[in-house]
């Protein structure tokens, strides 16, 4: 078969079977937020520069879904500055479980009453590529360079959040999302990347969990659902 039937052959296989993501979802939750009008949620990831600090451009695509749903959503960055210095990354809890001390201080809690924020969304995980597989060489085919191979890897993107009441400093929900998917790059000639967009599969999961949270009274217990093809996710991925 010549290079030109093949490529089309390859891609239409790839595209068809090969880029996908599988999303799972759960959700603890006794009771809902009930988010009344004109009440804000801030979107804020763990603060720390070690492993398991949620991306920027995954809380930034947690926030616009958020909006798209009608709910108020209050600028991470202002809420940082304003809240300068007790979340910087040197200062800042690194898990849930030490948010308390930090909303019992009365300094603290003067500068969100400043803000009108009234819940907190705190995002923990990141997104992660493993198990790479193939290869591929690059060279001069003639006069022309050309790439010849393939190249795979897996990649999955685990989040958790908690959803805190600032003015009662309690915790009002949970829910987590995990999406994994495998991109491939394959170069006959050309290399063509087709990457699993778990992320923004893992943005949209996690979205829909939090307006339900935040806006309807869910069901006592734990649901999983499962999800599907990031072939077409919406927002920003990886």
């Amino acid at each position: 078969m010549s290079t030109q039937l093949l490529l089309p052959a390859v891609l239409a296989l790839l595209l068809s079977g090969c880029v996908t993501s599988e999303v799972e979802q759960i959700r603890e939750a006794s009771e809902s937020a009930h988010l009344a009008s004109g009440k804000s949620v801030v979107v804020l990831s763990r603060r720390d520069h070690g492993n398991h600090e949620a991306e920027a451009d995954f809380t930034e695509c947690l926030a616009k879904a958020l909006a798209e749903k009608n709910i108020k959503v209050y600028s991470q960055q202002a809420f940082l500055d304003a809240l300068f210095p007790w979340l910087e990354p040197r200062a800042a809890p690194l898990s849930p479980d030490a948010l308390p001390a930090l909303l019992d201080k009365p300094e603290v809690a003067q500068r969100i009453r400043s803000t009108g924020v009234d819940y907190m969304v705190w995002v923990d995980g990141d997104t992660e590529a493993t198990n790479t597989h193939g290869n591929m060489s690059c060279g001069l085919a003639g006069a022309a360079p050309a790439c010849f191979g393939f190249v795979t890897w897996d990649k999955q993107s685990a989040y958790k959040c908690s959803v805190w009441d600032l003015h009662d400093r309690r915790v009002v929900g949970k829910t987590s999302v995990k999406a994994t998917g495998t991109s491939f790059i394959p170069a006959i000639i050309v290399p063509i990347p087709l990457i699993a967009r778990t992320q923004a599969a893992a943005c949209r999961g996690l979205a829909s969990q939090l307006v339900e949270l935040l806006t309807s009274t869910p069901a006592t217990g734990v649901a999983t659902q499962p999800g599907g093809s990031n072939t077409n996710p919406p927002a920003a991925g990886r």
